[in-house]
């Protein structure tokens, strides 16, 4: 098994800065999820540490060995592709077994290889079909065993789930971390999806334009975002935001704007908020209650709000209301049919209140959460 270590990477490509001096620690044996939009840096560093991309500065290592200079095939790391990078004109088995070859492993060894990994994966009814012949869940199963057999001391996996459909993709996520926690292999995973970083992850990278902009445990960073973009960017629905300014109110702290005024919560933002200042507050919409149709809140500003309209999902319904311009999603866990246009209160619960400086787009409380 091994640690990975990004000491102040950096990528470019030609004027170009795909990764700005990123650092990061990933433990031994822990699942890392490099989350972010399309073009923030998160493959371009996967590729790196797999030796696919060359470093344009800084120190990469493996279980503490530098391995800048090292070819991909010496590092110890095996990578599981969006393509599944089959060869099409071999069976399940000959892929299996074709790096082992390379290595000019004896055939007991190869065999030994092949058949935990077929049996991890449940392949042994695959092993005579080739790649056209499989549904997209079983050429994944066969990517992932062609990285399991190569025993690496890192897995990588560059957008697995990508090409499934719904259903397959929340089977695979399953079968992923079941295997990763079985085989306790340091496994560095790169997704767009949010959800798929939630559900995966022992901790999350969360990456834009080449930085890191948070790391921490799902839970750390659903619950304490850093900034305004992570506060967006993880969580579904959206959080809901509103921009306004901090006023003081017969004594008491609040954030104010045209419509809506909320009190703040002294004893959390007393010492780090003043009169004046320029903030954004956030409402995850699971804390936005419709009245007598949730868990009311101990604290709370009341809102009344002509619903524009709802998704019914089963187990909730959301329901889409504005405030001045603003669109804003509650999240209504006794779910009935709600019309367009009918009106409710909602209840803002304010002990769950997210605070951001808008000029920085940090939060309030950037000394209680870890940034990259």
């Amino acid at each position: 098994m091994a640690s990975v270590c990004l000491k102040d990477i950096v990528k470019v490509y030609g004027s170009d800065i795909a990764v700005r001096g990123i650092n990061l620690d990933i433990p031994d044996r822990s699942f890392a999820v490099f989350v972010g939009p399309s073009g923030c840096g998160k493959s371009t560093t996967l590729r790196m540490i797999a030796g696919l991309e060359n470093i344009s500065h800084g120190e990469l290592q493996v279980d503490g060995e530098v391995v800048n200079d090292l070819p991909s095939r010496d590092r110890g790391v095996a990578m599981v592709f969006q393509s599944y990078a089959l060869y099409p004109h071999m069976t399940v088995r000959q892929n299996l077994e074709f790096s082992l070859k390379l290595e000019k492993l004896d055939h007991s060894e190869i065999e030994r290889r092949i058949d935990e990994a077929v049996t991890v994966l449940e392949l042994h009814p695959f092993l005579d079909r080739k790649p056209s012949q499989l549904s997209g869940g079983q050429r994944q199963r066969v990517a992932m065993g062609r990285a399991i057999v190569r025993e690496p001391r890192v897995f990588l996996f560059d957008e697995p789930l990508s090409n499934l459909d719904a259903k397959l993709r929340n089977q695979m996520r399953v079968e992923i971390k079941r295997l990763q926690r079985r085989l306790q292999v340091t496994t560095i995973y790169v997704t767009h999806d949010q959800i798929e970083a939630m559900t995966l992850a022992d901790f999350i990278v969360v990456m834009r334009g080449g930085n890191i902009e948070q790391t921490g445990t799902p839970i750390d960073i659903f619950e304490a975002p850093a900034n305004l973009f992570v506060a967006g960017f993880i969580g579904s629905p959206r959080m809901n935001l509103l921009a306004g300014t901090a006023v003081e109110i017969d004594g008491q702290l609040c954030f104010s704007n045209d419509d809506f005024t909320v009190p703040l919560p002294s004893e959390r933002f007393a010492d780090v908020l003043s009169a004046g200042q320029e903030i954004t507050v956030g409402f995850r919409p699971e804390d936005i209650v419709p009245e007598q149709h949730g868990i009311e809140p101990t604290r709370s500003v009341s809102v009344t709000g002509a619903v524009e309209f709802s998704e019914m999902l089963g187990n909730e319904t959301l329901l889409f209301f504005n405030i001045n311009q603003t669109e804003i999603i509650s999240r209504m866990h006794q779910p009935r049919i709600v019309e367009s246009g009918e009106t409710l209160n909602f209840l803002f619960n304010v002990d769950r209140i997210h605070v951001f400086d808008t000029q920085s787009g940090n939060s309030v409380l950037s000394d209680q959460v870890t940034v990259g």
